[in-house]
């Protein structure tokens, strides 16, 4: 049955729900989800040692497994599981951040010799610090935040960008200009 459907509608009929199609939507995900996980993972500034496959883990059991996503497209999921990754590294980096502080509170991921060393072995207030701007520039102009998001984190085109979300080429540009120029003067 998940043959005859688009990945689109499998991934609609998983998030509401439906777990006959989860072994055809994880096959078919899995390989384009390790990408950008890879992806996400070489931006790091000091690199990490937490690996793709764990990185896929985290988000899928703390977003995925739940459902309710809302999806209209393959490269909407691509991008909301990319927002999902960047968001499970910036919460990576406060707790071991608040760690350090010794606030007291042991967090417990995944992996924990993993967290470790992906922890020791990355600037991480660099990447709380990129996501508190990330959110600041949301509250700010939500276009221009999309358009970073889908452009640096995701890896979206410019055309690519205008065709998902209805802009024109020069407006994604646009937005793209204004949003990594704010985030330049706010760092």
């Amino acid at each position: 049955m998940a043959a005859q459907t688009s990945l689109t509608e499998q991934l609609q009929r998983y998030f509401e729900g439906d777990i006959e199609v989860a072994e055809s939507v994880l096959q078919t995900v899995l390989p384009q989800l390790h990408n950008i996980a890879e992806r996400e993972l070489r931006r790091e500034r000091h690199g990490s040692h937490l690996s793709p496959t764990e990185l896929i883990h985290e988000v899928w059991m703390k977003n995925m497994s739940k459902g309710g996503w809302e999806i209209t497209s393959r490269r909407h999921f691509y991008a909301l599981a990319s927002l999902a990754m960047r968001h499970i590294l910036v919460d990576f980096a406060r707790a071991r951040l608040a760690q350090r502080r010794g606030n007291g509170i042991s967090p417990e991921p995944f992996d924990k010799a993993a967290f470790n060393q992906y922890a020791e072995n990355t600037d991480l207030e660099s990447i709380v610090r990129i996501g508190q701007l990330m959110d600041l520039l949301t509250a700010v102009d939500p276009q221009a935040a999309r358009v970073v998001d889908m452009h640096y984190f995701v890896g979206f085109t410019f055309d690519e960008i205008a065709s998902h979300t209805g802009m024109t080429f020069r407006q994604v540009r646009h937005r793209w200009e204004k949003g990594r120029d704010w985030l330049k003067r706010q760092m």
